[in-house]
């Protein structure tokens, strides 16, 4: 199975400049398990000490918000992925 993630501009430092990673998986948490596996110093940025989502990470699944299944979204062969940090402020 093959699932592309779309690297932002401010995370790409940590992807070696790549803007799309391949990985597989079969879940959200699995095709981010995988792509920190290929760029560990993703695993800070993305994940709390608990394996969690970041509380300003937000992943994207062709287009839709994960949120709240996140981690264990079901992905198929083909789907794509984003990673965006959400920005809050007053």
């Amino acid at each position: 199975m093959s699932i592309k993630i779309g690297i932002p501009s401010y995370l790409q430092s940590f992807t070696d400049n790549l803007e799309t990673v391949e990985v597989t998986g079969s879940t959200v948490g699995e095709c981010l398990g995988y792509l920190i596996k290929q760029f560990p110093g993703m695993e800070k940025k993305l994940l709390d000490k608990n394996g969690k989502l970041l509380d300003y990470v937000a992943v994207y699944l062709n287009g839709e918000d994960t949120y709240p299944e996140e981690l264990s979204r079901l992905v198929q062969d083909g789907d794509e992925l984003f990673i965006l940090y959400i920005i809050g402020g007053g």
